[in-house]
């Protein structure tokens, strides 16, 4: 069976009575069809142009596209904006957008995927 490149992303699912973060990783799936590409393509173009009717609608679409398209709905919109960092949630959906569009993967999930094989 082909190895093809996946990506993760981290999700914060709750903070234990220590302080300590619960935290679930979510993985791309075996397969993404080409097709995802394009409308990769399309958004980052947007997204390069700023041509959304306004910021939140930018976070909208980016929420969507990463939610439903990249990772097949294992996980809602509504765990990513609860689980997102703040002042790293906007790259951390750029760089999914990224690997789609380039499959650039962080150094991270590099590392964490080759321990897991």
């Amino acid at each position: 069976m082909a190895t093809f490149k996946r990506n993760m992303i981290e999700l914060v699912t709750g903070v234990r009575e220590d302080g300590e973060y619960e935290i679930k990783k979510y993985f791309t799936p075996n397969f993404i069809p080409f097709s995802i590409v394009y409308e990769a393509v399309d958004l980052n173009e947007k997204m390069v142009k700023n041509k959304f009717e306004s910021e939140k609608a930018q976070f909208d679409e980016l929420l969507e596209f990463v939610t439903n398209r990249i990772y097949g709905n294992q996980f809602s919109k509504e765990d990513l904006l609860n689980g997102l960092h703040a002042p790293e949630a906007i790259s951390t959906l750029e760089n999914q957008i990224t690997f789609i569009a380039q499959g650039k993967q962080s150094d991270e999930t590099k590392k964490f995927l080759a321990k897991k094989h």
